[in-house]
């Protein structure tokens, strides 16, 4: 209808000819007609969903063009420590006035247990297995990647729990889970 309906994050994760293939959240595109990506050079274009899945929170979107863009380097979560220095990139809040801001923060839990509530009110649908960081992590900062000191991308963060008194709790899905689901989907 012409209108924007939610903003996120997202970031080339790989490349096959002139297709490139871009891994957000699943919950960033749900519900879109259109879906537009503006990269770091404010080009604006129009991307294909090739899929997404609801319970993975994770969507694939592709864009073919002869312009060679980067691709990000991954990482590898399971190599990641408690402690480790972390990097979260995204568009938080208002992506015409944030985008591309990074925060720094810690790895500070692995393996961690999340209770997420997608169709009900009450209770949880599902848990989902997430790494934990003290990154700031805002809204539109869904489907950004999580880095590591190195740059390489270890995680897709994907949410944060919002309750009074919890500050500093924010979770991303391992790369290693985000690339199979997303690999399965093309």
């Amino acid at each position: 209808r012409n209108q924007v309906y939610s903003t996120g994050t997202g970031f080339i994760y790989k490349k096959e000819g002139n297709k490139y293939y871009i891994l957000t959240n699943y919950h960033v595109i749900q519900g879109g007609d259109n879906i537009n990506v503006v990269f770091t050079n404010d080009n604006e274009v129009k991307v294909t969903v090739l899929g997404g899945d609801k319970y993975s929170d994770v969507a694939v979107l592709s864009y073919e063009t002869s312009s060679d863009l980067k691709v990000a380097e991954l990482g590898s979560s399971e190599r990641m420590r408690v402690g480790d220095t972390v990097f979260a990139i995204g568009a938080p809040l208002d992506s015409t006035v944030y985008s591309w801001s990074v925060t720094r923060g810690i790895l500070s839990g692995k393996d961690r247990e999340v209770e997420v509530s997608v169709n009900s009110t009450y209770g949880s649908d599902y848990i989902m297995q997430v790494l934990q960081t003290d990154s700031a992590l805002n809204s539109g900062n869904s489907g950004g990647p999580l880095c590591n000191s190195n740059g390489q991308v270890i995680g897709i963060t994907n949410m944060k729990l919002v309750i009074s008194g919890v500050e500093g709790m924010g979770f991303a899905i391992p790369i290693e889970e985000a690339t199979s689901y997303a690999d399965a989907l093309i």
